[in-house]
């Protein structure tokens, strides 16, 4: 069973962790919750739940933790200190062979660094430099996809792979440009990159709310469940 723990941190890292208790504590440097919210093995005592928050209040950023579907009683345990829910957010995969076909010539590119125009798009996008900065950091085998529809540069991705998985981040494609086809064929450009990896499996982890990115997803055959969903102190 794939190490799902194991394969975020690896494709999509904080800039610092550290162990409280059953704690660990993530320091995201402006990368977004992913990066930043704590997660717990097992269930907590009150009082190794009162010192994680401390530290992160002490951090000076928000007080946010991941949570796990079989995480209830933790879940619980937030609840009745007044944390709100965010993001519940799904783990969708499928064999890499699923989307190694041959996708049109020109269509995407494996970059690495990603150019300048690939920032511009991400940029467009609301994934700025703190995003790209993490990255930069993944140590695992990596690229950025560069997507081309009608002749021009209109959508880039990144990923990376680890144990096995190959996780795709930050897929995103130019407005105009956009039900075109050109989200798929990036995802199979990924996948091949991603084969000569040595990777079996594609993934990808998208909100529950985002209906559209569930659809197109679940087209290219992948499937799968809720992986987290997060807990925020107001």
């Amino acid at each position: 069973m794939t190490d799902r723990a194991a394969v975020l941190h690896a494709t999509w890292p904080p800039a610092a962790t550290r162990k409280l208790g059953p704690f660990t504590l993530r320091a995201g440097a402006g990368g977004g919750k992913r990066v930043s919210a704590a997660s717990c093995d097992g269930v907590p005592d009150s009082d190794a739940l009162a010192a994680a928050e401390r530290e992160m209040d002490a951090a000076g950023g928000q007080t946010l933790f991941s949570v796990r579907p079989d995480q209830g009683a933790f879940d619980r345990m937030l609840t009745d200190r007044g944390y709100l829910v965010l993001d519940p957010t799904l783990w969708l995969t499928c064999p890499i062979d699923r989307l190694t076909e041959m996708p049109p010539p020109e269509t995407g590119f494996t970059v690495w660094p990603p150019l300048q125009v690939q920032r511009e798009i991400w940029e467009a996008g609301k994934i700025g430099p703190a995003r790209i900065a993490v990255m930069e950091r993944v140590e695992a085998p990596r690229t950025s996809i560069l997507g081309r529809v009608e002749d021009r540069p209109a959508g880039t991705a990144f990923v990376a792979v680890h144990g096995g998985t190959a996780m795709v981040h930050a897929l995103e494609v130019l407005k105009d440009a956009r039900r075109k086809g050109l989200a798929g064929w990036m995802m199979i450009h990924a996948a091949r990159w991603a084969a000569e990896q040595g990777a079996a499996e594609m993934a990808v982890l998208v909100t529950e709310a985002n209906g559209g990115a569930i659809a197109f997803y679940r087209g290219l055959g992948m499937t799968g469940e809720r992986c987290y969903h997060y807990r925020l102190r107001p």
